[in-house]
């Protein structure tokens, strides 16, 4: 049986179009970010989505209440779903940033433990969420082709995708940023008898027993609407 798995990133915040840094800041959709929430909204629904799941930050919960409206689901809440702490980087521009740590956000996109001063590394990331993940498979026997949809932040997503996909730590850094409102789609098959639960390298595995028995594949990264909304 095909489980199907839906990452969504929440709509654009003020802090996103002036390119600062947010973390775990509670920030707030903008106007555009209302209109991207509640399109993607409607272009998933057809999808019949059977649950949702979202971080606690209120840009991603309104981003996924836009899609549990069109869908007539409740959001379940998790704050493992939240994104990257940045320490005492979060409320700074990226040129703030880079004057202050010269070449340090270089080094923490491509150093998966690497972590801000202050701050969480990817790999933290990635165990927090790859929770969520697993708890879900353990408990939804019944889950097949309708997705699952989580819905959070770009930094979490990308690190999760990582995990699940037990990439190499070193590789966790392939893939690139993912905009507003698009999203990430897996699918997750039965393991082959004989196959290992995870490359020993990759430091994050399953954490069920259920998970164990999982092999996820990626089907889609950075999917949108098109064209975006908001493009001209």
């Amino acid at each position: 049986m095909t489980r199907r798995l839906i990452l969504l990133r929440h709509g654009q915040t003020h802090y996103n179009a002036s390119l600062r840094m947010q973390g775990q800041l509670d920030t707030e959709l903008s106007e555009l970010g209302v209109r991207q929430a509640h399109a993607v909204g409607r272009v998933l629904a057809p999808r019949r989505p059977w649950t949702i799941l979202s971080s606690d930050l209120q840009r991603a919960h309104e981003t996924a209440k836009a899609l549990a409206t069109e869908v007539g689901l409740d959001v379940r809440t998790d704050p493992r779903l939240r994104e990257t702490h940045l320490g005492t980087w979060q409320g700074m521009s990226h040129s703030e940033v880079d004057g202050q740590w010269p070449d340090a956000r270089v080094r923490w996109r491509s150093s998966p433990r690497w972590s801000p001063p202050e701050g969480e590394s990817r790999l933290d990331v990635a165990r927090r969420t790859r929770e969520v993940v697993d708890e879900l498979v353990e408990s939804s026997p019944d889950w097949s082709e309708h997705p699952a949809v989580i819905v959070a932040h770009g930094g979490a997503i990308a690190a999760l995708t990582a995990s699940l996909l037990e990439l190499p730590v070193e590789q966790y850094s392939v893939f690139n940023g993912l905009g507003n409102t698009c999203w990430v789609q897996l699918s997750a098959h039965v393991r082959p008898e004989g196959t290992a639960a995870q490359p020993p390298e990759s430091e994050v595995g399953p954490t069920t027993e259920a998970a164990r028995g999982v092999l996820w594949r990626l089907d889609q990264w950075n999917a949108g609407i098109t064209p975006p909304v908001g493009s001209s």
